[in-house]
């Protein structure tokens, strides 16, 4: 069993901290901007809630032929280095993005960062956090993972949106095209300036992995072969499919609130941004509360909440007597999400997947769970595009709550697996993977 790739409790919170920073930097570019911004990203660039989904398609289907043969990458070569140079080339893509391409050049950019955040960057990252969370502490690792990469994401959002009513002025309602667009270059310059910081906080934190450990990794199609017979990594790519559904599917939240709940730009991106720091609060608490009931469990706990809320979301509008229903389930909606986010890769420790094929295995679970950055953006461009309002956020909604379900059946078979097997205690180090 790997230890911790850092030793003294100063050197692993300097390594965590640059995990945390570097791990949600890294998607700063090309997710913060849609996510947080997207009512003014859609004016500026000039492009439909369609337009934008598509665009994306080209980052989702660049990233899903990355994600296997960057595991593999992860396996054979130093984490440090592999983020260093993902999060220096990631940035060059925000100067460009400054130039405000047409269509075409941003359907490129998307394809370019589909590259650089997730062949490079994406497995590295994974093992680096699995290593630093030894044999018993996979649930608090990427708790802490993701609460800080939400923590970071939070607290650049709200300096966003800052710099975002800056720029527009007293009355968002006024401002001309040439000032909304002067205003998101300031926002994307952040964005691009905060990536390239990350890059160089990567180099010198995170230390170069021990050369015993890169050999035990290279024994790459023993490896594949291993991972491809598991079927608990077939089950967590389902997992992660459905989750990372939900956690696309809150991108269009600001959208909801400038369009059905009536918040002006300026306002939607607070709301979004603000509610980012829950990340923290849900993805920890379930990371350490996973450690101690079991992660499946709380897995498929959190998607039962999700499916729940969205049911009641697809069923209500934003009427008065109702709007406190809404923001509630808005609200229990974000926490599902974020915990679930900080929960599903620390499965592979419960399920027994050797640390040795962790970046073999993280790339087929990544390949098949990030899919939905290829099929979630268009569909639901075209359900608001083509149901303008309160209804194409519900059919949106029901889509979400069905994928749910999945998830919660699927999440509920691993736990009864993980129960008969006995492996829901790390210490249990005899016992086999799932096969």
């Amino acid at each position: 069993m790997p230890t911790t790739p850092t030793s003294g409790f100063s050197s692993r919170f300097l390594a965590m901290f640059a995990l945390v920073f570097g791990g949600e930097m890294i998607f700063s570019l090309p997710y913060h901007l849609p996510r947080y911004y997207r009512p003014t990203v859609l004016d500026v660039f000039g492009l439909s809630n369609a337009d934008l989904g598509d665009a994306f398609v080209f980052y989702g289907v660049f990233a899903m032929i990355g994600y296997f043969p960057g595991g593999i990458l992860a396996d054979h070569f130093s984490a440090r280095r592999l983020m260093t140079i993902s999060l220096a080339t990631t940035a060059a893509g925000g100067v460009y993005l400054m130039s405000y391409p047409g269509f075409a050049g941003l359907a490129f950019l998307y394809a370019f960062w589909g590259v650089t955040s997730v062949f490079l960057y994406w497995g590295a990252l994974i093992r680096a956090t699995r290593s630093w969370g030894g044999e018993v502490s996979q649930g608090r690792g990427f708790g802490l993972l993701d609460g800080g990469r939400g923590l970071v994401a939070a607290c650049f959002a709200s300096l966003g949106v800052m710099l975002l009513r800056t720029g527009l002025g007293s009355d968002p309602a006024l401002a001309d095209e040439a000032t909304r667009a002067g205003a998101l270059q300031i926002v994307i310059l952040q964005y691009t300036l905060a990536t390239l910081a990350a890059g160089i906080v990567a180099w010198v934190c995170i230390p170069d992995s021990s050369p015993d450990e890169l050999e035990r990794g290279r024994n790459t199609w023993p490896a594949i072969r291993t991972v491809f017979g598991m079927r608990a990594v077939w089950l967590t790519a389902v997992i992660v499919t459905c989750a990372y559904s939900g956690y696309k599917g809150i991108d269009y939240y600001s959208g909801y609130a400038y369009d059905v709940l009536g918040m002006n730009e300026a306002d939607a991106a607070g709301f979004t941004a603000n509610a980012g720091y829950l990340r923290l609060v849900a993805a920890v608490g379930a990371g350490l509360l996973g450690d101690r009931f079991g992660i499946a469990r709380l897995t498929w706990i959190s998607f039962g909440a999700l499916a729940g809320c969205w049911a009641i979301l697809d069923l209500l509008d934003a009427s008065p007597e109702v709007l406190a229903i809404v923001y509630t389930n808005l609200v229990i909606t974000y926490f599902g999400v974020y915990a679930l986010r900080g929960l599903y890769f620390a499965l592979l420790e419960q399920t027994r997947v050797p640390h040795t094929v962790t970046g073999v295995a993280v790339g087929l679970i990544s390949l098949m769970g990030y899919t939905p950055d290829i099929f979630i953006g268009p569909i639901a461009g075209r359900l608001l595009d083509n149901f303008p309002g309160v209804a194409g956020y519900q059919y949106f909604f029901l889509l979400l709550c069905g994928i749910s379900t999945v998830g919660l059946i699927t999440a509920a078979a691993v736990s009864r697996a993980a129960a008969r097997l006995d492996v829901t205690s790390p210490s249990r180090s005899k016992l086999s993977a799932m096969k």
